[in-house]
């Protein structure tokens, strides 16, 4: 009988039962494809994160109940929650590898992780009519990103209560779809929605905000901004433009601690 150790941490919030909850699960060395892809779908959360100890940090990986992912913001932000917090890691920040994504970084600010995230390009589609189909409003723009499609909305009321088709959204080619505008209180909103990876409505996408951050950054000519997803938990993200990469902080609480038990 394996056993492997299990955390469950609200990932962009400071109050549990709200943000984006991720498993975390902590590893000597990775274990068979099929078995983390069964154990996420055991999970079914909309993301677990795996991770191994290198000589540089630690490598990571990612699995929604349905696929591997190339890039998890929140489940990476709660891995270095549990990293700093449960097993007691002495440094104030975390290097980690991803095949898929290259070296990324979480920096610990008081209480706030730093997530350091390589910047998405996007780049200009003309398929507003495509995405109307798919959220009931036509966006004012659209970008097309390494992993997602962005639409713009006019405002906040718009993305707050749109009734997104996801059999429609599905059939995009792309990870999933991000959904945004300007915010009342914070600089900017969104919503993300990816039923093509098993995830109808993700509550906080740290990943989606690598595409979010450049757009925002040069439409209102700023490189410090502040986010909230507007999803049913709900987040609230600190977001910075550093050029080829970005910074997302946010803080965690842990929910839950125990164990796998596997033949």
């Amino acid at each position: 009988m394996k056993k492997i150790t299990l955390f469950q941490v609200d990932a962009f919030t400071d109050q549990l039962f709200k943000g984006n909850p991720a498993a975390v699960c902590p590893l000597t060395e990775w274990l068979p494809n099929e078995l983390m892809q069964q154990i996420a779908a055991e999970n079914n959360l909309a993301e677990t994160a795996f991770f191994v100890p290198t000589t540089q940090g630690f490598e990571i990986r990612w699995f929604t109940p349905t696929l591997e992912v190339d890039l998890c913001g929140h489940a990476t932000l709660a891995t270095a929650f549990v990293i700093f917090n449960c097993l007691n890691y002495n440094s104030e920040s975390i290097n980690f590898f991803s095949h898929r994504s290259g070296e990324l970084r979480v920096s610990r600010i008081e209480d706030v992780l730093q997530l350091d995230f390589p910047t998405d390009g996007i780049e200009n589609k003309s398929i507003e009519k495509d995405i109307e189909t798919c959220i009931g409003i036509r966006p004012t723009e659209v970008f097309k990103g390494k992993s997602d499609i962005m639409a713009v909305l006019e405002n906040e009321e718009q993305v707050a209560s749109l009734l997104p088709d996801f059999g429609k959204i599905a059939l995009l080619k792309a990870r999933g779809l991000i959904v945004t505008a300007a915010g009342k209180n914070v600089d900017f909103v969104s919503r993300f929605f990816a039923p093509q990876s098993g995830i109808d409505e993700d509550p906080v996408t740290g990943s989606a905000h690598t595409t979010l951050i450049p757009y925002w950054s040069a439409k209102l000519a700023k490189t410090e901004m502040t986010a909230r997803q507007l999803s049913k938990r709900g987040g609230e993200l600190n977001c910075s433009y550093l050029g080829d990469r970005c910074l997302i902080g946010g803080k965690a609480v842990l929910y839950l601690t125990g164990e796998i038990e596997i033949n």
